[in-house]
Formats: structure tokens, sequence, C-alpha cells
């Protein structure tokens, strides 16, 4: 497996699993317009996660990486409305939301060593 093929598989797995708990939403107007926006934010981390390892640059790379983290908080925030509004039950939007946590986290660790290293060729 490729460096960055498990990052990536997770996001497609995180989209995914978004698009399914979207799918069952209520249709309601608020159900409908929380849908929307979730689904536009989580399903678009993973192909932002695939223009940034095809970056042609580090500074390419850390800009196009740093919009997959914007998009992924994004998706925190309307994943905790949902479960503080009770749009949805069950354990799976809990593991959606650990989910999203943890890729937040370990987006936010390459952002930062990737920024670094940038800053390093920079100084050299």
């Amino acid at each position: 497996m490729a460096k960055g093929d498990d990052i990536r598989e997770r996001l497609v797995e995180f989209a995914v699993q978004v698009m399914d708990v979207c799918d069952r939403l209520t249709k309601t107007p608020a159900g409908t317009h929380v849908s929307q926006r979730l689904l536009r934010c989580a399903t678009s981390a993973a192909p932002n996660y695939a223009e940034a390892r095809g970056a042609e640059s580090t500074r390419d790379f850390v800009h196009k990486l740093g919009i997959v983290l914007k998009e992924l908080n994004e998706a925190k925030v309307w994943i905790d409305i949902l479960v503080r509004r009770r749009m949805t039950e069950g354990e799976d939007i809990l593991r959606i939301q650990q989910d999203c946590k943890t890729l937040c986290r370990s987006i936010a660790a390459s952002v930062r060593t990737a920024g670094r290293n940038l800053s390093r060729l920079n100084e050299g």
C-alpha cells in the first residue's frame, strides 16, 4: 500500500458512511439543509486529499491538505448538530463523529509536519 493510501481509504469510508446517514435523514427543511451541507463537506475531503497527494510542490501540498482539514472541520460541526438535535440515532452516528475527530487530528498533524518541512526548505 502506497504512503497515504490508508488515509485516502479512511476518507472514502467516512464519506460513504455520511452518505448513508444523510439518506436516512427526514426530508424536513432542517433535515434537507443539514444533509446537503454535510454531504458537500464530508464527501469533498477524499477527492481533495487525492489532489493534495498529486500536488506540484510542498507549498501546494500544504495548501490542499489545509482544504481537506477545513472540510473535515466543517463536517465535524454539522455532525455535532445532528447529534445534538437528535436528527439521527444509533451508534453509527457516534462512530462517524469519532472518525471525523480522528481524521481531523491526523490531517492537522500532517499539515503541521508538511508546514515545518516547507519552512525548513525556505530557510535552507
